[in-house]
């Protein structure tokens, strides 16, 4: 029997909510065997960001290349990615050991407002990693920064800015639709041929911290297991809205609380 195995290369979050802690939390809900790479070390909470460490490009380079060298990795999940010289150890890394499929999360900003990504090293993201992605996963703001554009406020608009987004090289595009407003989250994902909206009810909870790791995490973990792109997408929406439904069970921190990626343990 083969074990699914899903690398996150991604920022480590000191509260365990979001980043690597959400990553490996998300993979083993779904059955999937976890390892990663981290990028960063950050000092936050459920109330905010208030210290970052990078991690030296060269040690992101061992990493991957101690995992990669050894661990049959079935899918790619990439989140903070802290700076320029990571994003091209990552490139290079990817290059060279030709993973199935490459999940981008394009996390520049969290959730509190910090910036997570300098804006040297949007370019690299742009021009140098989503050409080998599988699928990149960019909330309404981060679509809006990778093509410096506003924010699209329409479903036109948005499908549009997909269309954009796949120019850059990428096979999918899943833009998030939980920035938007009214009583359904819409998310849209977007093939060079077609157009899936995806709706979910909008919860009513203040936990939501770690959503976009974990939804992007999902995904991955779907494509570890091979799942088409669809069903994975589908699977990693129900997956996440379960566990913000759940996140109430919890009374962690005072401020964001975490989603309950465990919802169906206990």
């Amino acid at each position: 029997m083969t074990t699914p195995v899903a690398l996150t290369i991604a920022g480590s979050d000191s509260s365990g909510g979001a980043g690597i802690q959400a990553d490996l939390k998300t993979f083993a809900a779904l059955g999937v065997y976890g390892a990663s790479a981290i990028t960063a070390l950050t000092a936050q909470n459920t109330r905010g960001v208030s210290a970052i460490h990078p991690v030296p490009p060269e040690f992101v380079t061992a990493q991957l290349e101690a995992v990669f060298g050894d661990l049959a990795v079935g899918a790619v999940k990439t989140g903070m990615l802290g700076g320029r010289a990571t994003i091209e150890a990552i490139v290079a890394a990817v290059r060279r050991w030709s993973p199935p499929h490459v999940v981008i999360d394009p996390v520049m900003i969290a959730t509190s407002g910090e910036r997570l990504l300098p804006a040297d090293a949007v370019d690299a993201l742009r021009t140098r990693l989503i050409p080998l992605a599988t699928v990149i996963t960019p909330n309404l703001p981060e679509a809006a920064v990778l093509l410096s554009e506003p924010v699209a406020a329409s479903d036109a608009a948005i499908e549009s800015q997909g269309r954009r987004l796949l120019a850059l090289g990428c096979n999918y595009v899943l833009i998030k639709g939980g920035h938007g407003h009214g009583n359904e989250s819409i998310d849209y994902l977007i093939a060079p041929t077609w157009t899936l909206p995806l709706a979910a009810p909008r919860l009513a909870t203040h936990n939501t911290h770690g959503t976009g790791c974990s939804l992007s995490s999902a995904i991955a973990a779907g494509l570890a297991k091979g799942e088409d792109m669809e069903t994975a997408v589908r699977n990693a929406k129900s997956f996440i809205s379960d566990a913000i439904a759940a996140a109430d069970r919890f009374a962690v921190g005072r401020g964001r609380g975490p989603v309950h990626h465990f919802h169906k343990c206990y």
